[in-house]
């Protein structure tokens, strides 16, 4: 008001409604995410004045591992939030970026993000950890929710996990079939990030005196594992009374593994088959025929409640509502679901922010100071300050180190505990 000669401070509450009505008339203009910011190859953005912005990446059409569901159920999250209001009166604006599997475009993925002044980097996925978190640690900018396969990702400060990633679920794996198996075959990845799974495995195998795995190195890349399965079928079937176990952890490949395990195990004595979630879930063994599948009987470690669990119902329905038949996003596969919570972190930091500029100094300062965030009961309760810190020996940004076990029956991932457990101190022990 001007002229009026009763200009009085604007209230807080005044303020606070002026800036929602901004925020609104921005949202109703600018909810559509649209290709072709022309940054890289494979970077998509979404429009809008004054959104948060973040980006979300990983790999897509490479000869190896691929997560296109992460990109995905990022974009869609965006477009569910956006039609419900945003985050805090906040639209939320998505870059995606196709890293190809490959140290160089990890690198170009996370200078995009800076160059674009992305908030954060929000449940991503990346083998190439020392790439990518070296620009983001430059500009400040966290991470949020990265699937868990680098062990930057657990060291960095900059880096906010919100599960165990692969170490815990191989500890796990090696947990759970301590109990089970009296000699274990790993089939993994001949990768850098394949190198860690041994020992991790065999630390949980400890825990009921079993012997170190069997460590069986495959190409991540490779379209048959003929070798690699009669190598496995044959140490396996050595032990008697069919406790001999045979686990694939090589991520979208485990099923080219197990096709050749299938088509080869007639000639060898019974042996029982593991695997942890990423490189299994229930929409491969419905794919492999279900009940009739080589998984049927399968011990399977997984970060989450099994894919039926009812504490999925949001992220389904925010699925159903926005993502529009997009084939790239199945509600059981580990990554969408490790987007979706990242997610709902990035939401509880910007409304715990509230009036304050969202920024990437902001984000990181809110999750700093120790704010509490929940999942509904899909992981602990989530915390990253000082306090909160791991005792997972090298690991010291895990946060959540609980794992599901579950196994495939009739066709069905079906959680074999009724509680999670606590890997910590497996991890803890592991060299």
């Amino acid at each position: 008001m001007t002229g009026t000669g009763d200009e009085r401070p604007l209230t807080t509450t005044v303020k606070r409604t002026l800036t929602l009505l901004r925020r609104a008339t921005t949202l109703v203009a600018g909810t559509a995410l649209v290709a072709g910011c022309g940054l890289i190859p494979g970077i998509t953005e979404g429009s809008g004045d004054q959104p948060v912005t973040v980006m979300t990446w990983a790999p897509e059409k490479t000869g190896a591992t691929n997560q296109p569901g992460m990109p995905a159920m990022a974009q869609a999250y965006a477009r569910w939030i956006n039609s419900h209001g945003g985050i805090d009166g906040r639209p939320l604006k998505v870059l995606t970026c196709n890293d190809h599997n490959d140290s160089v475009d990890a690198t170009k993925c996370a200078r995009a993000a800076v160059d674009q002044h992305a908030v954060a980097v929000v449940g991503s996925y990346s083998q190439y950890g020392r790439a990518f978190m070296s620009p983001l640690e430059s500009a400040g900018i966290p991470y949020i929710g990265g699937y868990g396969v680098t062990d930057t990702e657990f060291t960095s400060p900059l880096s906010y996990p919100v599960n165990g990633g692969q170490a815990a679920l191989l500890a796990g794996n090696g947990q759970q079939l301590a109990g089970e198996c009296a000699r274990t075959v790993l089939v993994r990845p001949d990768t850098v990030a394949g190198d860690d799974l041994v020992s991790l495995m065999n630390t949980g195998l400890a825990l009921g005196d079993r012997p170190a795995a069997t460590d069986l190195r495959a190409a991540e890349d490779a379209t048959d594992y003929n070798d690699q399965a009669v190598r496995a079928l044959s140490a396996a079937s050595a032990v008697p009374d069919g406790k001999g176990c045979v686990v694939g952890a090589l991520g979208e490949r485990t099923d080219t593994f197990f096709d050749s395990f299938r088509r080869l195990r007639d000639g060898y004595p019974k042996v029982r088959t593991a695997s942890v979630l990423g490189s299994v879930d229930q929409s491969v063994i419905d794919r492999s025929g279900g009940a009739q599948s080589a998984y049927e009987g399968a011990y399977v470690t997984g970060w989450y409640p099994a894919a039926s669990d009812r504490r999925w119902d949001p992220m389904k329905k925010a699925i159903k509502e926005r993502a529009f038949g997009d084939n790239r996003i199945d509600p059981a596969d580990a990554g969408v679901q490790t987007t979706w919570i990242a997610y709902t972190v990035l939401r509880q930091v910007v409304e715990a922010i509230g009036d304050g500029e969202v920024t990437s100094d902001s984000v990181r300062r809110t999750l700093d100071k120790g704010l509490k965030v929940t999942t509904a009961g899909l992981t602990p309760s989530l915390r990253w300050d000082y306090d909160h810190m791991s005792a997972a020996g090298d690991y010291p940004r895990l946060v959540n180190a609980r794992v599901t076990f579950q196994q495939v029956r009739d066709g069905r991932l079906v959680a074999t505990r009724s509680t999670s457990v606590d890997v910590t101190k497996t991890l803890a022990d592991a060299p």
